[in-house]
């Protein structure tokens, strides 16, 4: 799964976000969550546009860097893919058992019950 800049971005943050420093943090979101202009962060630190902008890059920087070094939002990413892979699979299985009325049984019984289940449990994973 590939993901915008933005949503990396964000992504990034909502892992990394706490090791950031407290002006970084505030910059961020004022520019990502608040959605104000560069100008408009500065006149609220008090600081030239590209002292905002240097803190903004060096914030994202640092956030790359942790994903270097951690990989968290990689393995979220690669984790919501097998996710998504094995609740197709499921899917596909519920329907070969459903209409196999022999395997199936009544009532949602046996292997399509079973995998009904299975389905219930990753979907209350909510990743």
């Amino acid at each position: 799964m590939k993901f915008d800049d933005v949503t990396r971005q964000s992504l990034l943050y909502d892992f990394y976000g706490e090791l950031l420093t407290d002006r970084q943090k505030e910059v961020m979101e004022l520019y990502n969550e608040e959605n104000l202009s560069l100008a408009e962060i500065a006149e609220e630190f008090g600081i030239s546009r590209q002292g905002v902008h240097d803190a903004l890059h060096k914030a994202q920087k640092a956030l790359e860097e942790y994903e270097r070094k951690l990989g968290l939002v990689e393995r979220f990413s690669a984790t919501r893919a097998a996710i998504d892979s094995i609740s197709a699979e499921i899917d596909g299985a519920i329907s070969m058992a459903a209409a196999d009325r022999s395997v199936s049984g009544a009532g949602g019984s046996g292997v399509a019950g079973c995998l009904r289940h299975i389905r219930s449990e990753i979907e209350q994973l909510e990743i």
